[in-house]
């Protein structure tokens, strides 16, 4: 919910950031390294918690080949913490980013 009165459903907010992730270069794809198989198994790639006005994320990436892992887990944090501010009105809690493998 953000001051203006706009509810926002959960799977609005994922869907939201999962678009931002996906806008920086570098990130593959957005989910757990491996089969599958392994994604279904440990479930969703994107956990988003809200307290108030308060977003918390946690997101599981697999990065192209080549690509500097701190700097892109960087970008991926500012892409996300961008689109809760300015699309979604809320504000940024705890934001991580877990690159869980490199892949094309």
């Amino acid at each position: 919910m953000s001051g203006n009165g706009l509810a926002v459903a959960g799977r609005v907010t994922r869907e939201m950031v999962l678009l931002a992730i996906l806008e920086v270069p570098g990130v593959a794809r957005v989910g757990r390294g491996g089969g599958r198989w392994r994604t279904w198994l440990s479930g969703r790639s994107i956990r988003i918690a809200l307290d108030g006005r308060r977003v918390t994320v946690r997101a599981w990436i697999v990065a192209r080949p080549g690509q500097p892992l701190g700097p892109l887990a960087r970008e991926v944090r500012a892409a996300i913490g961008g689109t809760v501010e300015r699309l979604l009105g809320l504000e940024v809690g705890d934001v991580t980013v877990v690159v869980d493998g490199i892949g094309a």
